[in-house]
């Protein structure tokens, strides 16, 4: 039997066999109807994500301590109910952030890279944002630090066959006439080819108030009505600053989060969801340190959330889930053995874009020697260039016993090997034009499409963290969903992430 159709035939058991029917819950007796509702999605975010920040919160603090503590240093963590959610969809069983979002939102399974509509691209699903402003009034937030038409912010108010349509996927953004969107900017405001009208004055003539500095954003309230924020800082592909590069005083996202509860809280109530959008983009890099300390701002984010919670903890549910988890993150590499030296990560000072952008480009155009960039990569990254060391020959045999250059407590200096491969990315970045399409398999699975110095830079400092990574895409690991607050106790279990949706509109009663 071909590959392809056993994997239908997968994918088409688990469908019938693992979703988990919800009834009624809003009416069942002591279960309170959640009036305010968060909902944070870490997009490429799972376990992997959220220990690995832990771990590292934790081994920072303790400041080279050599007992390990797991205290939750989250929020997310110390929330009193956690489930686990599987993401499959009808495409694969490592899905897209569109396919998947749609899930959460609508309760249906769809194809990678659709929104909110049906495998044959005919009929379109009602989003739980959609149906909790028309059927009970709720206001509605939606928030991301990447592009506000990227896939899972469109999951919760668009419909289209693909992700990719960016400008009708903006035009339904202001017809969805929710109340308060903010992150990054908008993608092709003037279509594909830039022959359309501007998307921000389609939104101004539709009566939003489009904002695109602090300082607007600072004096923003609900009396100015709908309102589309747009980061002022905007960086790579015009999504938000990674949390890492922000510099003194940037909003990050629980600034938007803050100002988002103040312009939508009323005593009907309201729905905020909310992405850390660029833990994907960071864990598609490879990037750990920028997969942190994003993880960490999200989370920030989650307790501005929190502190409201607590002034109505009778009305309000907050979940953090994912969407799918990226990268095949793990806690643990072969060079380190059974050892982590997770306090390496904090050498990193700048995400692995910044990097791109601020140096790499000029080291193009400089045509900057080898030494030069080691200087940098040791000031930026904490990497050091071996002192006479030559390859080690020996080899791991059993858990005391490490290979060269691993067994210094986490050392930082780079041996032979890690050099040599350091030296052989630096030629390859060099030697690209910007015009390559494809690469070798022995290529992709170096760099995969990244800059051969930067990924190359990356990998060794979360190698010599004890940390590796599998993928450049998504994987099909489960995700976690934990819940505060009203109907909290509807989402502890194993469960399919269409039932994220059917258990909030079971809550609310939504149809």
């Amino acid at each position: 039997m071909k590959a392809k159709k056993v994997g239908a035939l997968l994918l088409a058991a688990a469908m019938a066999v693992c979703t988990v029917p919800v009834h009624g819950m809003a009416a069942e007796e002591g279960t309170k109807t959640p009036k305010y509702i968060f909902l944070f999605i870490g997009d490429g975010m799972s376990y992997p994500q959220v220990q690995t920040t832990n771990y590292y919160l934790n081994a920072i603090a303790d400041d080279g301590d050599e007992i390990l503590n797991s205290e939750s240093k989250l929020n997310m963590m110390k929330f009193p109910v956690a489930g686990s959610a599987q993401t499959y969809d009808s495409t694969s069983f490592c899905p897209d952030s569109a396919s998947t979002a749609t899930s959460i939102s609508t309760g249906h399974k769809t194809y990678s890279g659709t929104i909110n509509m049906d495998e044959k691209m005919e009929t379109s699903y009602e989003t739980i944002a959609e149906k909790l402003k028309k059927q009970l009034g709720y206001k509605v937030g939606i928030l991301s630090s990447v592009n506000l038409n990227h896939a899972t912010p469109a999951a919760f108010y668009a419909h289209q066959a693909s992700r990719n349509s960016y400008y009708e996927i903006g035009e339904e953004l202001i017809e969805s006439d929710f109340d308060y969107f903010a992150g990054g900017g908008l993608k092709k405001t003037t279509g594909a080819d830039g022959d359309k009208t501007d998307l921000y004055q389609l939104a101004e003539e539709a009566g939003y108030k489009v904002i695109k500095t602090q300082a607007e954003a600072e004096s923003l309230t609900a009396e100015d009505g709908k309102a589309i924020v747009i980061d002022e800082t905007l960086a790579d592909s015009d999504a938000m600053s990674y949390d890492m590069d922000r510099e003194e005083g940037e909003w990050g996202v629980s600034d938007y989060v803050e100002k988002g509860i103040e312009v939508l809280d009323n005593e009907t109530g309201f729905f905020m969801m909310v992405e850390g959008g660029k833990i994907d983009w960071a864990c598609h890099a490879n990037d750990a340190a920028a997969t942190i300390t994003d993880t960490v701002a999200m989370d920030d984010a989650v307790g501005k959330a929190v502190e409201f919670y607590k002034e109505h903890p009778d009305e309000t549910l907050i979940l953090v889930t994912g969407d799918h988890e990226t990268g095949g993150l793990t806690i643990g590499f072969a060079g380190t053995d059974y050892d982590t030296f997770l306090t390496n990560i904090s050498n990193q000072k700048i995400s692995y874009a910044k990097f791109d952008s601020d140096y790499v480009a000029a080291y193009k155009e400089n045509k900057t020697d080898f030494d030069t960039v080691m200087a940098d990569i040791t000031e930026l990254f904490g990497l050091q260039a071996p002192d006479g060391a030559t390859e080690s020959s020996n080899q791991a045999d059993s858990k005391d016993v490490h290979p060269e250059g691993t067994d210094d407590k986490g050392s930082l200096v780079m041996t032979d090997y890690e050099y040599q491969k350091l030296q052989a990315a630096y030629e390859e970045t060099m030697s690209r034009t910007g015009e390559e399409e494809e690469f070798g398999q022995e290529e992709y699975l170096l760099y995969g499409s990244y800059e051969p110095l930067t990924v190359t830079i990356t990998h060794i400092l979360n190698n010599k963290s004890g940390i590796n990574f599998s993928s450049y895409a998504h994987t099909g690991l489960p995700v976690e969903v934990f819940a505060m607050g009203a109907g909290q106790d509807e989402f502890v279990g194993y469960y399919d992430n269409t039932d994220i949706y059917n258990k909030m509109a079971a809550l609310t009663g939504v149809e």
